[in-house]
Formats: C-alpha cells, structure tokens, sequence
C-alpha cells in the first residue's frame, strides 16, 4: 500500500510509541497548552484516533504563567506489566516527571518526581531493573545522555546519574530511547536541533549502561541536506516492531510552506519511516536515510486505507480531546453545547502569556477555509490564529459605543494594529478566515457578500519568526466582557481543501 506523510497531522510533535498485543499507542507533547499529552490509538500504523490525555488535572502539572513553549515537553509512553508510563519534562519547572494507569482511556496518576536534570527523558524496563534517562549536562557543562536506574513504584534514584554517550558531535543532543534488540542495546537520539539541521543518529552496546558504538553512517535519518523540499527537520523518533517483525521509526519533521519558502507555521507533525535491520545488526531508515512525503510499501496489507478527516465542527469534534486551552482555563467561562459554544470573556487578553477565554484547534493543514456565527453583547470575540502571545491575527466583532463592528487586527511582536474595519447593523456576524500556505485572508459576510477585510502573511506566524516549538492554533476566543455577558459561537466549520479559490480572494 501506499501512504502519506505526515501521519498525524499539526502541531503534535515529539511522537513517542508502544504496542500492546495488536494495537499501538502513541503520544506527543503539548508545551503550555491544557490537557497535556495526548494519547493516541491505531491498530494499522496509519490512522490513528485520539483516546485520551494524560495530564487532564491542575495537580498533575504547573502551567500558571509558563511562557510559551514553556510547560510539558517530550514525553515517552511505555508500557510494562500491564501498566502504562508516560514520563516528561516540565521544563518551566526543570523537573522531570512520571505518571502511570492501568486504562489507557481514563485517569492518570500523580505526578511521581524523578530527581535527574535534563529533558527529554526516557524509561527502559528489563526485568524488575528500570533505567531512567534525560539529555543532560555533567559538572563541566559537557552535554550527554545521562543514565540512572529508579525505583518505579515511588521514584527514587538507587544509582547515581552517570553519562553513557554523547552523540557523534551534532548540536542538541535530546529525545533519548533505549531498546533491546537481538541482544544489542540500542540508544536513540536526535542531534542537530529541531529545526532544519535535525537528524535521528544512533549507537548500540551489549549493555545497557554502554559502552556504546556509534553507527557508522550516522546520521541515520535526516533530510537537512534537501532543499527545496517540503519535508524538513526530521528527527526525535521512536522505534516500534509491528505483528509481522517489520520495524518502523515515527518522528517529527515539518513541512515549510514552499519549496523555497524556509518557514513553517503548522508545527512539528508525525511523520512514519520504515527501517531495515542487516545481518550485522545495524539498522537503515527511510529512502537513502531521508523521509518522503509518501512511501509505497508491502509491510502494510493492500486492505489498509489511510483515511483523512477533512471538516471540523462543534457537532463531529470532541470538546474533551480535539479542542484544548491555554494553560489553565477559569471553566465558569466556558459553556458548551453541541451545535452552540458560549464564552465569556475576561479582561487577560491574547497579548498575555496567562490564560484567556480561548479554545483552540489545532490547524492542520495548508489550505482551509473557516467560518463561524459570533454574536456578542459587549466586549470583542471571533477567531484567533494563534501561535504565541506575541505572534497572532484576529478576525472579530467587537462593541463600540455606539454600534458594533467587525476587525481584521494583525500582532506581530511589537507592532499590534487593527488594519481594517467594517461597521455591522446588528450584534452578530458570520466571519470567515480562508487559508493558503503563504498568507491567510479575511472576510466578513454582509448583506449576503463576502468582503476581504484583507490579507496578512503566514511567515509573521512561523516558528522562524516567532521561535519556539509549537504550531498555530484555530481558536475562539472572547475578551473585556464587563457585564460578564457570553458571546455565542455557533455553525463553526473548519474545511481543509487542496487548493482556495483564488477569484474569490
């Protein structure tokens, strides 16, 4: 069969993957965005459903005030014994963190405190030893992976943290994974930074404490050396073993918005690479150790059909999985019904690194079209592409003294300006964003026409603009509601196509 990539599409990045009889779990992280770390499921390596979250609790995790792309960061989801492991990063916090169930669609536990520095941690289970590792830092500030085994009921370190390898020499060194393979012992790691010069590099041991050997064509996986091409920084993968003994990689890697348009606004996506082991026992991934956009495969039965959902409504999207927050919300703000959202607005606004009344979606695609009703006594509400406090565009209506009217406002760093306006007779508007890979336009619907309020670049909302490691979201929001009036959002619809109509633009 053949299948695209990316596989899970958006601002999911840093996949980590188990499997448990015939069906894989996988999850990614979520940085200052609530719940934390979704947890997805397949049973084909292909199309996957979102189950759940593992952080869905205030005492799980700190978010008050993180910066963006503060918070959760990469996680690792493992399974032993009939539980599930999630460990991560709270990197506001410096501490590194594990959280367990025995449903993988319900509650998970507390945090459970790991006293090792470093990100990106990692558990690997043999037999009743757990081996706990993080991207670290010794005494000198040479940066390694660091090793430690815990005692996996409360946490506590029996060894002391020792250094087991230092990569071949990339900048970055993180996302750590050890495996056990054929006797050998396989470490993991992504070098480079995760941004176009990134890379998957590995090395092996016949111990799990090393010494390890590198692979002699490291990198493995990269595609930093491919310009003008759409799939970039590849790399922070996680090796699973299928039913059938084929191997595969899911990592991240970006798509940039043309073929010689360095910037990308969608995030760090998943992305799948099949791998080869040779009889010495080293491995290969991908074309030529690079991913592509598609790869046709018979390690996949012909009877697999990679489905793709296409449109987004209040009435086909779940409030508790597809929709998310910044940081943690004041619920008595949020009202939800199936075919109608009710937001009452505060006085923090998208301009704060705090939490507004916000609800988001992650965009998951290039091309789409938006539209919703928004209705609203006082105060403004509408649509918000997101990508940090800093860095978003709104299209919105808004109260004035006398009369209400609907805003195209652009922020970009320090420059917050309101670019156009258009004067309405009522309190309520049909507003609709359409989206294109290089710029995103603005419409408002009066008197049965759509006019373009205007235009503004998808450059200004990358992560080569605004840093960080996130992606933008499609979110509703309210703000300044005095009277404590909700705005009401209704007939929301998120179409993602494979091209806009460009004579009507």
């Amino acid at each position: 069969m053949k299948y695209n990539n990316p596989i899970i599409k958006g601002f999911y990045p840093d996949p980590s993957v188990c499997k448990v009889g015939d069906t894989y779990y996988l999850a990614t992280s979520t940085f200052q965005y609530f719940p934390g770390v979704p947890i997805f499921e397949s049973h084909d390596l292909i199309n996957w459903k979102q189950i759940s979250h593992c952080l869905t609790r205030t005492t799980q995790v700190q978010l008050d005030q993180v910066q963006s792309s503060g918070g959760v960061f990469a996680p690792t989801l493992r399974y032993h014994r009939g539980r599930f492991y999630m460990v991560t990063t709270n990197d506001t916090t410096r501490q590194n963190f594990f959280v367990w169930t025995d449903d993988i669609y319900g509650e998970w536990s507390e945090p459970i405190i790991v006293d090792q520095s470093g990100i990106d941690p990692d558990l690997y289970f043999e037999d009743d030893t757990t081996y706990f590792m993080s991207k670290g830092h010794d005494v000198d500030g040479n940066e390694g992976v660091f090793q430690c085994q815990i005692d996996i009921v409360t946490g506590q370190k029996l060894t002391p943290s020792r250094m087991i390898w230092q990569g071949t020499g990339g900048r970055y060194l993180e996302s750590p994974h050890m495996y056990k393979i054929n006797n050998w012992y396989y470490l993991l790691v992504a070098e480079g930074g995760t941004e176009y010069g990134h890379m998957a590099t590995y090395a092996r041991s016949i111990s799990p404490s090393g010494p390890f050997e590198a692979y002699a064509h490291n990198p493995v996986l990269t595609n930093r050396n491919l310009g003008g091409y759409e799939l970039q920084a590849v790399g922070h993968g996680d090796l699973i073993q299928d039913n059938n003994g084929n191997w595969w990689l899911y990592h991240l890697g970006f798509r940039q918005i043309g073929q010689w348009l360095t910037y990308h606004h969608l995030g760090r996506e998943v992305f799948l690479t099949p791998v080869t082991f040779d009889e010495e026992g080293w491995f290969t991934a991908g074309y030529h150790g690079t991913t592509l956009s598609s790869f046709e495969t018979d390690r996949i039965s012909d009877n697999v059909i990679q489905q793709e959902k296409r449109i987004y409504t209040f009435e086909n999207t779940n409030w508790e999985l597809d929709w998310c927050y910044l940081r943690f919300p004041q619920t008595e703000n949020y009202q939800f019904e199936d075919h109608k959202l009710m937001l009452k607005g505060t006085d923090i606004t998208l301009d704060q690194p705090l939490s507004p009344t916000f609800l988001g979606l992650r965009q998951k695609d290039f091309y789409a079209v938006i539209t919703c009703d928004v209705e609203i006594i006082d105060g403004e509400a509408g649509i918000t592409l997101y990508m940090d406090e800093h860095h978003h565009y709104e299209l919105a209506i808004r109260g004035q003294k006398d009369h209400y009217e609907v805003i195209e406002r652009l922020n970009t760093q320090d420059i917050k300006s309101v670019q156009q306006t258009v004067a309405l007779t009522s309190n309520k508007a049909s507003i609709m964003v359409k989206a294109e890979p290089t710029c995103y336009h603005f419409f408002v619907t009066v008197g049965g026409e759509d006019i373009l309020l205007g235009t503004a670049q998808t450059k200004y909302l990358s992560s080569e603009v605004a840093g960080g490691f996130t992606g933008v979201m499609i979110g509703l929001y309210a703000t300044n509601h005095p009277a404590g009036h909700a705005a009401t959002f209704s007939n929301f619809k998120c179409e993602y196509l494979h091209s806009i109509d460009r004579e009507n633009v």
